[in-house]
């Protein structure tokens, strides 16, 4: 029986219209919390409804999933935008979710960028700190999931933000930290596993170069392009009981 508790987070409603992942509704049952596309990069109205009704039938954590207003190229193209452009966008499509979510009595619990917003604010910490800002000027006790590195830490610090430390397991993190972003740069499972077992156990990930490199990790995300997704979730629920974000802080102060 698993014994250790994180988040496993996914991203949902990466759809539009006719244009759906269908394998998406399954993994709900191996996940404890869900980024929900807010219709800029993915996600229509239906969809978003669709994900936020079986989110709640599942009792899982639901989270805004923004990207860049670019359905065309499913928000991995990347843009340059102001300040004022990155907060309009930011607000907009989690007000969105939030509107869907209040109908439903839910409430969203962080947000989380997409694709080339993503790689941008892992990289730029100009850019995650305009997101963060945006966050907190629409709710401030929304928390902020991004890639666990110097950058977040940095944010984290400046504004006072709840952050959820994210690390991929399934993808190939280069020699420097970083992630790659070729579309096909997997791990295998039984590495993705044992990637697992390496957070749980010693709060360390091993990088491209076989280095080991020390991560603060409150999340676990898991790329449903992956064509071994279903299997590698299933494996991954033998050695972990998945739990909301916010698990490991609640049991610290004493709550549990």
């Amino acid at each position: 029986m698993p014994t250790k508790h994180i988040d496993f987070n996914i991203d949902a409603a990466q759809g539009f219209g006719i244009f759906k992942n269908n394998i998406e509704s399954e993994l709900l049952n191996f996940v404890s919390s869900v980024n929900i596309s807010c219709g800029f990069h993915a996600g229509d109205p239906l969809l978003i409804r669709e994900f936020l009704i079986k989110c709640k039938e599942h009792n899982l954590t639901v989270g805004a999933h923004i990207g860049f207003n670019d359905i065309q190229g499913l928000g991995y193209r990347p843009m340059e935008l102001s300040e004022d452009e990155i907060e309009a966008i930011v607000l907009y499509q989690v007000g969105a979710l939030a509107s869907f979510a209040r109908a439903y009595n839910l409430e969203i619990d962080h947000v989380r960028p997409h694709g080339a917003m993503y790689k941008l604010a892992s990289e730029n910490y100009e850019f995650s700190l305009s997101i963060a800002k945006a966050i907190q000027k629409f709710d401030k006790w929304l928390n902020y999931t991004c890639l666990d590195n110097e950058i977040l830490t940095r944010v984290s610090d400046e504004l006072s933000i709840g952050v959820n430390r994210e690390v991929f397991i399934d993808k190939t993190y280069t020699p420097d930290f970083k992630i790659d972003w070729n579309a096909n740069a997997y791990v295998n499972d039984e590495d993705a596993l044992n990637r697992i077992r390496t957070i749980l156990f010693s709060s360390q990930i091993k990088l491209g170069n076989g280095i080991f490199m020390p991560v603060n990790c409150d999340t676990i995300h898991f790329d449903t392009k992956n064509p071994n997704i279903v299997n590698l979730l299933k494996k991954a629920n033998e050695i972990v009981v998945p739990t909301p974000p916010n698990f490991n802080r609640v049991q610290a102060s004493g709550w549990v």
